[in-house]
């Protein structure tokens, strides 16, 4: 009995995506989901056949089960297939560590089946390993605002099921690439993105804002269709279905859903309607469609 592995077909150049089809290590079959192995572990090289594949390319497929941290393909998979189905996060930021669990308790009351603690947020890996124990199942939690590998490694220790960088980081997008655990880093050029997916990011997130909003994603997805973008900053509570409609994944709710004055009067309560609001918004979008 053999595990499914297999490893992406690099580019034969810089000018494009990287390829939609993937290669075989025979004698795998039928992967449920890919496992990204890059060119410096020895895969094979474009126009080689399978069984050309070095012997470093198959240990390197082989030794990821058991990196620190990893997870497993169907893990990976089943968080790509929560951000589709539900295509909005909570992304939560406060100044006091006391308001943090009463504001994203709040937004899941709202219907957020998705929430992302920022590491900006005092004791913030306590808050999410409490939430990620108490909801495990019913509302997917991750951590936000990673900046290096000892900070991802720290949230995934907390319980954290995916990983959002606030800047493009190739050495924290291949640390968790290379573990099956799913990343979002933030870019803001197109440039950026298309790095970012050849890094192994599966979402791009699109940070900050920029101008045009829903337009420009628009633009950039039709002429970037392997990219799943998603939009945070310049996302409110009336826009989010117009950014999912032209085109984005997802997308993320910051300071229009947890109203900074809400929050420090701690009126909980509207800070849960703002939630009704916006995934109501979302919901007339429907699923997306995996890439």
């Amino acid at each position: 009995m053999y595990s499914d592995v297999y490893c992406l077909t690099p580019l034969s150049n810089n000018n494009g995506p990287p390829p939609r089809s993937i290669q075989r290590i025979p004698p795998f079959h039928q992967a449920p989901a890919l496992l990204p192995v890059f060119l410096h572990h020895g895969g094979w090289r474009q126009g080689q056949g399978p069984r050309a594949a070095t012997a470093a390319g198959a240990r390197a497929c082989l030794s990821t089960a058991s990196l620190d941290r990893a997870k497993s393909a169907e893990d990976r998979s089943r968080v790509l297939q929560t951000f589709a189905e539900v295509r909005a996060c909570a992304v939560l930021r406060t100044p006091t560590s006391e308001a943090c669990p009463k504001a994203m308790q709040a937004c899941i009351d709202g219907g957020f089946e998705i929430v992302e603690f920022t590491l900006t947020t005092p004791d913030c890996l306590t808050h999410l390993s409490d939430f990620r124990s108490r909801y495990d199942g019913r509302v997917m939690v991750g951590c936000g605002t990673i900046m290096n590998v000892g900070d991802a490694e720290r949230a995934i220790d907390a319980g954290a099921e995916f990983i959002i960088t606030p800047v493009m980081l190739p050495d924290v997008i291949q640390w968790c690439a290379a573990r099956n655990i799913v990343i979002a880093p933030g870019c803001q050029t197109p440039t950026e993105m298309v790095a970012a997916y050849r890094h192994g990011a599966p979402l791009q997130k699109l940070f900050p804002g920029v101008a045009g909003g829903p337009a420009w994603v628009k633009a950039v997805s039709s002429a970037l269709p392997f990219l799943s973008i998603n939009p945070t900053s310049g996302v409110d509570l009336d826009n989010a279905a117009d950014y999912l409609a032209a085109g984005a994944a997802s997308v993320g709710l910051v300071a229009p859903l947890f109203d900074p004055a809400a929050i420090a009067r701690g009126d909980w309560d509207q800070i849960a309607r703002n939630a009704e609001k916006v995934m109501a918004n979302v919901r007339t979008a429907g699923p997306y469609v995996r890439k």
